[in-house]
């Protein structure tokens, strides 16, 4: 089975958008534990959202794959990432993928003890960001076996890349404090919300609970979902979640109100020829 191996301290923490939409404005998040978490989107650019996700996710599992490298280096082919990631390959999902590489290197992620270093053992006050560094090589025009797919779009042509994973991840991911997906699990999730659920609850799992109850109104920051009102949060969860009991991921996630508070239950379904676990409260 291929997995994805993530940082579980990054995953707790809201980081994309769930739309493509134009929105500049900052993520602002405050955990139940303390602190403050915040996104900033480099000046003239756009939080990361749904197809940034999924770059995301395909970096670290790429990352798993090479052994974790000590100096986070990371080596591919667009052509290749995009065929991973299930992508189809053209002009448009070239210049979407370069763009996606850029945004997670110049997106900023504050930290005032919010996100938690397995290394010092306590959240700590930092900014950083996802990639610390990302170059892009053009192929030469003697590419052909690629450079056939655009015969008239130079500016389209095919790169190797290579990237550098920030030394805050790595060292959660080498300190164990991880999560682990299944990388046929997660692409089969057609939704983005289902992908960033998905996520979340394996960070639960890690906790050893069996259910997670959530207030409605947290899980929405957590994701983050721009929906406000409960009717209209329920309509953006419930095909993620039929979808996640479809893949086996929970038997049950149900939206309910107690007194005037909305929360949602989820109960995890245990991993195939693994144990059971549980969501964070």
């Amino acid at each position: 089975m291929r997995v994805i191996v993530l940082d579980r301290a990054l995953e707790a923490l809201p980081l994309f958008r769930l739309s493509d939409s134009a929105d500049d404005s900052a993520i602002t998040y405050a955990p139940e534990s303390g602190g403050r978490w915040r996104v900033l989107p480099s000046p003239g650019d756009r939080l990361p959202g749904t197809f940034d996700q999924d770059v995301y996710v395909e970096l670290l599992h790429r990352y798993h794959e090479a052994g974790a490298p000590d100096d986070g280096v990371i080596t591919f082919t667009l052509h290749a990432f995009l065929r991973s990631m299930g992508r189809r390959v053209d002009g448009r999902t070239y210049e979407q993928l370069r763009n996606a590489l850029a945004r997670l290197e110049r997106t900023t992620l504050e930290s005032s003890g919010a996100y938690f270093s397995a290394a010092e053992g306590a959240c700590i006050d930092a900014r950083f960001t996802v990639l610390t560094s990302v170059a892009i090589d053009r192929r030469r025009l003697l590419d052909r076996d690629q450079l056939a797919l655009f015969p008239a779009l130079a500016a389209a042509e095919p790169g190797d890349a290579r990237v550098a994973l920030a030394p805050q991840l790595r060292a959660n991911i080498a300190a164990s404090h991880t999560i682990t997906l299944s990388a046929a699990h997660y692409y089969e999730l057609g939704s983005p919300v289902a992908r960033r659920l998905y996520r979340l609850l394996e960070v639960a799992r890690e906790e050893g609970t069996l259910t997670w109850r959530v207030a409605l109104e947290r899980l929405a920051e957590q994701l983050p979902l721009s929906q406000r009102y409960p009717s209209h949060l329920q309509r953006v969860l419930q095909p993620a979640h039929d979808a996640l009991r479809t893949a086996g991921i929970v038997r049950d996630a149900i939206v309910r109100q107690r007194q005037r508070a909305w929360y949602v239950d989820y109960v995890l379904a245990g991993r195939p020829g693994g144990r059971s676990g549980g969501v964070p409260g």
